[in-house]
């Protein structure tokens, strides 16, 4: 039997596991995938009305990434590559949790 390991884990795991371990990213790398994951938690809380810590994977959907996407370029004045960054952090994010 196959457990899921939560949110809040592979959130804390992403940075020093994936990318600095097996990735080998540049510090700017991993700082932006931090701050990128720091905003999306500061979006997600009232959005859903949960802590950042009860967050799932399933929680994350694609309305909500979008509709964080679309706050970070229009509420804060962040271009298209900003949001293209986001978007990569947060693709290569889910694909570390798929595995």
């Amino acid at each position: 039997m196959q457990t899921e390991t939560s949110f809040p884990h592979l959130l804390q795991a992403y940075c020093p596991e994936r990318l600095m371990h097996q990735r080998h990213a540049s510090p700017h790398t991993i700082a932006s995938s931090r701050t990128t994951c720091c905003l999306l938690l500061q979006f997600a809380q009232p959005q859903l009305h949960k802590a950042p810590a009860s967050l799932s994977l399933a929680d994350l959907d694609a309305p909500l990434l979008s509709a964080f996407l679309e706050q970070r370029e229009q509420g804060r004045g962040n271009r298209a590559s900003s949001r293209n960054a986001r978007l990569a952090a947060r693709h290569a994010f889910f694909h570390y949790a798929a595995l």
